[in-house]
């Protein structure tokens, strides 16, 4: 098979394998797509109608039902090395088919790629989850039974920072010495000041690559990769109907909650997992060394060239504080926090996941288990 599908073994599933709901009709020229999956309609009737705009559909069922199509198309730098090492051990635990990739640098697909790597995904025993560093794929245009979507995404220039010392300088997992991921950069590269690279706007430090979060939601069309409202507002609704939950990285525990209510057949115990100290240890390998603030002026040139990353980040904060509202859950914040034109962020010690563009992730997970 091609799309570099691998699945973890072994592979018990829940019961029968429920089968996806077939593909819905556009209902409009607004459309994007066929719609959204059955389970998030139930979900949405059973929360209210104030999380989401677009609630419609039968009323739901008192239980909801078992989504058995399950996909993480993980942002990088975003938490997901925490969760798919958490994944690796649920998988195991509660017997679902974790579907990853051996491709990691390839998030943009042509339209015969995104045919064939919906086919494996498609086509893998259910229940599963599926995990790949790429943007949103719609299943339903290819006559595909559209899954449902989860991600995790942070502020965009912690993000941004982590990265970019993350790629000269790598994590703690080298044991005694940093890990270099980039082996072929070049001295200069490698050490270039922050500063240097933000104020003299070298493409490293400029759009369209620090256009990074949104075409994660947006998709695959060409204008998801050009910074603007097209693409903004692309990614906006595709979160509302597609996705189950779009965490926020600064509040994970919050998330694996939400993820453990939502998903209890993927994500239970997630939070008691994530907190035992053994995890938590090889957690702290996975935090990017020598990550340093630029200076107040460079920030503010970030955040005019990130303002689209920004406007859909607190988009998407908002939606889930919302959610977790509903649950009761309390957002633990310090102090109210300034929007971006004022606020100047602190990089946060929170595990890091490794880029998409550097690391074999089963390897990795691997290696740990054979320690």
């Amino acid at each position: 098979q091609d799309g570099g599908q691998q699945v973890w073994p072994p592979c018990h599933c829940l019961g029968q394998p429920q089968r996806g709901t077939p593909p819905l009709e556009s209902s409009g020229p607004g459309r994007l797509n066929g719609g959204p999956p059955h389970f998030l309609l139930d979900l949405r009737h059973y929360l209210g109608n104030s999380t989401y705009l677009d609630d419609h559909g039968p009323p739901p069922q008192k239980v909801l039902p078992f989504p058995s199509q399950v996909v993480y198309n993980r942002v990088g730098k975003c938490g997901s090395r925490t969760v798919v090492l958490l994944l690796r051990i649920l998988s195991e635990k509660h017997g679902f088919n974790l579907v990853t990739s051996d491709i990691h640098n390839k998030t943009r697909l042509t339209k015969n790629e995104q045919m064939e790597l919906i086919k494996n995904i498609s086509t893998a025993e259910q229940p599963y989850l599926f995990t790949r560093h790429v943007h949103f794929l719609n299943f339903s245009r290819f006559g595909g039974d559209q899954p449902v979507y989860i991600n995790i995404i942070r502020d965009p220039v912690n993000r941004f920072l982590s990265n970019y010392f993350f790629r000269r300088f790598g994590d703690w997992r080298g044991e005694q010495n940093h890990m270099i991921r980039t082996p072929s950069m070049r001295q200069e590269e490698r050490y270039l000041d922050i500063n240097v690279c933000i104020l003299e706007n070298y493409p490293e430090c400029s759009n369209p690559r620090l256009f990074y979060i949104i075409p994660y939601f947006c998709g695959q069309h060409p204008r998801c990769r050009e910074p603007g409202e097209w693409a903004l507002e692309r990614a906006k609704l595709n979160v509302n109907e597609n996705f189950l939950l779009v965490g926020i990285l600064e509040e994970l525990e919050d998330v694996l909650l939400l993820l453990e209510r939502f998903l209890p057949h993927y994500f239970k115990d997630v939070l008691s997992i994530y907190k035992n100290p053994e995890h938590r240890k090889l957690g702290n390998l996975t935090v990017t060394v020598k990550k340093t603030v630029p200076s107040p002026e460079a920030i503010q040139i970030l955040y005019q060239r990130m303002r689209y990353e920004y406007e859909f980040y607190y988009y998407v904060k908002e939606q889930f504080h919302l959610l977790k509202r509903k649950f009761g859950l309390k957002s633990h914040i310090r102090k109210p926090r300034p929007r971006p034109e004022f606020f100047i962020p602190s990089p946060l010690e929170t595990e890091e996941p490794i880029d998409d563009e550097e690391e074999d992730d089963e390897k990795w997970l691997e290696d740990i288990y054979k320690r």
